[in-house]
């Protein structure tokens, strides 16, 4: 009789099934760590998880205050009618539209992944609005591609025509403007919005700028402060620059850790000299209020009649002169009459 010696029939196959799942499982745990099944990806740490970039309270600290610009800024009222009216126009230049819409929306670096804060300022000599922000990014690539692209606008947007809500043409224009050498890249422009049928009448009037609105952004590290300034009544460059050279330096300060710094306002009138300085005197040393008077005719000699030479003795020896020539006088007299009377009695 023959011993069987394993499995047949059905638990053969069973077995062979078994140490092919065996066989499988010992090659794949041979290869963990070099291939891995497309259904399984590999587990990234979250975003949030990591030491964040900027903070709220940073963003909040880096922000511009209205008495760092000078001139007559304050917080602001709310947003300019103008900004429905006229940058919430259409074009057909695909670039161009993008710009519009960004300023309208307020995010032509895109929209921030970290923290954020922003102020808005008003300023009463030309009604200028100045909006500010401070703002975290994915990477720094991301705020640069956005630079990069508002470097071409200068030439594909230097002027092109858009229509507002009711049918009204406008020319716009842009060009470059010029920041201050700070942060890692920085980027500036300058839209101006005029009527087109002003422009055309060609009744010499010319078109005046309906709107000037600048736009600057600066990028530190991952990081980035952004603005837009101006309104119907102009935009000055100077608050421009001035925004972005004390905003990207406190930045800068509060991300170091250091205190910001704060720029003092540019004063808005001249210094005024000091109340303290010596006074001049109020009047002039007072001269004498009678000068010696010269005699109207020259004194006359008593014993010859003769005008004697011109005085030059002060009315003091003058008077001690005649003193004495009257004593002479006196005692000529005198020895003139003694004379005549020792020959009276000679004779």
């Amino acid at each position: 009789m023959k011993v069987p010696t394993g499995p047949s029939g059905p638990y053969r196959l069973l077995a062979r099934a078994l140490t092919a799942g065996v066989l499988v499982s010992a090659s794949a745990c041979s290869l963990h760590g070099v291939l891995r099944p497309a259904d399984a990806p590999s587990v990234e740490r979250p975003a949030t998880s990591a030491t964040p970039s900027l903070t709220d309270a940073q963003a909040s600290a880096a922000l511009i205050t209205q008495g760092e610009l000078g001139g007559h800024w304050s917080a602001t009222q709310g947003g300019a009618t103008w900004r429905d009216g006229l940058l919430k126009t259409r074009t057909d230049a695909p670039d161009c539209q993008r710009l519009l819409d960004g300023l309208y929306a307020e995010d032509l670096l895109g929209e921030p992944t970290g923290a954020r804060a922003v102020v808005g300022l008003d300023e009463s000599g030309n009604a200028a609005q100045l909006r500010y922000q401070v703002a975290a990014y994915a990477a720094p690539s991301e705020v640069d591609a956005k630079l990069a692209w508002l470097r071409t606008l200068p030439s594909k947007c230097a002027q092109f025509t858009s229509t507002d809500v009711r049918g009204g043409r406008l020319n716009v224009t842009v060009v470059p403007s010029v920041l201050p050498g700070v942060g890692d890249a920085r980027e500036g422009l300058r839209l101006t919005m005029s009527d087109a049928s002003a422009a055309n009448a060609g009744d010499g009037s010319g078109a005046a700028p309906m709107l000037t609105l600048d736009f600057a952004a600066v990028r530190v590290g991952d990081r980035a402060v952004s603005l837009t300034n101006g309104g119907l009544g102009g935009a000055a460059q100077d608050s421009t620059q001035q925004a972005v050279q004390i905003g990207t330096q406190r930045l800068q300060d509060v991300l170091a850790g250091r205190p910001p710094t704060t720029a003092p306002a540019t004063p808005t009138t001249a210094p005024v000299e000091p109340t303290t300085m010596p006074v001049e005197p109020t009047t002039a040393p007072v001269k004498p209020t009678t000068r010696p008077v010269n005699p109207t005719t020259a004194p006359a000699n008593p014993l010859t009649g003769r005008p004697t030479e011109p005085l030059t003795e002060s009315p003091a020896d003058t008077d001690n002169t005649t003193a004495e020539t009257a004593d002479t006088a006196d005692t000529a007299d005198t020895a003139d009459t003694a004379d005549t009377a020792d020959t009276a009695q000679e004779g």
